[in-house]
């Protein structure tokens, strides 16, 4: 028998304790290390990276108590900064390093993605958000990316004075530091604040194999409404599934902080989407992007009707400043959408 709820009934309630307790590396890396990252020989900058993360992580919790002030403008001698930031295409294991690195250092400590911190400083301000993570030896920060003008003034103040503050800070990303926000906005207005990102991290390239020129997978077939119930059994049969709506979840999500998407399928294991439609409007596509990310991060296996993944938005977004964002989505949807079609009804 299936236990059925709906997604689109929950509203959960989340305190700044349990917004914090959120922040750590989702189950596909919660037992990773350093040792069970494989570089590959062809590729010297992996054995490399692992090498300096191991470095880095020996620093942290140090206690020397600098922060980036003193050390940009205080002794003239070189010193190590604040941050350590991964630059590599999809696919070469900078995640899994990241999280690695979390692993291997001592608490408090925080593991999110570039978008889970900016919904923290909306969810409980900016000065909270400095405050309750200044305490913090380290902060990790997945798929770092800006988006627009205020991210990139948001995220320079926030890097500045945790690093200010003694925290230790270590990012991933597609794009050098120099180069974030290209072809997303007016980034040459926003130079001294990029500025101030780029010039508290030590780059680390990891070279590789881009899995951007892949493409995206072939999404499954969607299944007819008819069917959704015989294949809910058969994949569900024992377990807690949320089956919703398309168009009142989607309407449902604009009343929920994205910061709270954690626990919105908080003991949720399928879910179940009827009449999937293209998403048309820009913010509500974004605010997608986080839930399919919450949910690949569970591993929550999908059934759908409707249209298939890869035409959930439009042209014209997959082709625009946000198209990783949305490459991203379709490509974990599609995965979580293939579990979710294991078994054949019976």
């Amino acid at each position: 028998m299936v236990q059925i709820e709906q997604l689109a009934a929950r509203t959960p309630a989340v305190s700044v304790d349990e917004l914090l307790k959120g922040f750590y590396p989702s189950p596909r890396f919660g037992e990773v290390s350093f040792a069970s990252y494989r570089p590959d020989p062809a590729q010297p900058s992996q054995a490399h990276a692992v090498r300096a993360l191991e470095s880095f992580a020996a620093g942290v919790g140090a206690g020397d108590g600098d922060g980036f002030f003193k050390r940009f403008f205080g002794k003239k001698q070189e010193a190590s900064r604040a941050g350590i930031y991964l630059d590599g295409g999809f696919g070469v294991g900078k995640t899994h390093l990241l999280a690695s690195l979390w692993h291997a250092t001592p608490g408090p400590k925080a593991f999110g993605t570039f978008v889970e911190y900016t919904n923290l400083v909306g969810a409980l301000s900016f000065r909270k958000t400095v405050e309750a993570l200044s305490s913090y030896k380290l902060v990790c920060i997945d798929e770092f990316e800006l988006d627009d003008p205020g991210d990139t003034v948001l995220m320079s103040r926030l890097m500045r004075e945790l690093a200010d503050a003694g925290v230790k800070l270590a990012a991933t990303s597609n794009t050098l530091p120099g180069s974030l926000g290209d072809g997303r906005f007016a980034a040459v207005d926003f130079q001294r604040e990029i500025q101030v990102l780029a010039d508290q991290f030590d780059v680390v390239r990891i070279d590789g194999e881009d899995f951007r020129h892949r493409g995206l997978p072939t999404a499954p077939a969607p299944l007819r409404n008819d069917e959704l119930a015989h294949h809910m059994k058969a994949e569900f049969d024992g377990k807690t599934v949320a089956r919703d709506e398309f168009s009142t979840l989607i309407n449902h999500l604009a009343g929920v902080h994205p910061s709270r998407y954690r626990q919105l399928i908080d003991g949720i294991d399928g879910v179940v989407w009827r009449n999937v439609h293209t998403i048309t409007e820009q913010a509500v596509a974004l605010r997608f992007v986080v839930l399919a990310d919450r949910l690949y991060d569970k591993d929550v296996p999908i059934l759908a009707s409707g249209v298939p993944f890869d035409q959930l938005f439009t042209e014209e977004m997959m082709t625009g400043g946000y198209m990783k964002k949305y490459f991203r989505a379709v490509s974990r949807l599609t995965a979580l959408a293939r579990e979710g079609q294991n078994h054949e009804p019976s």
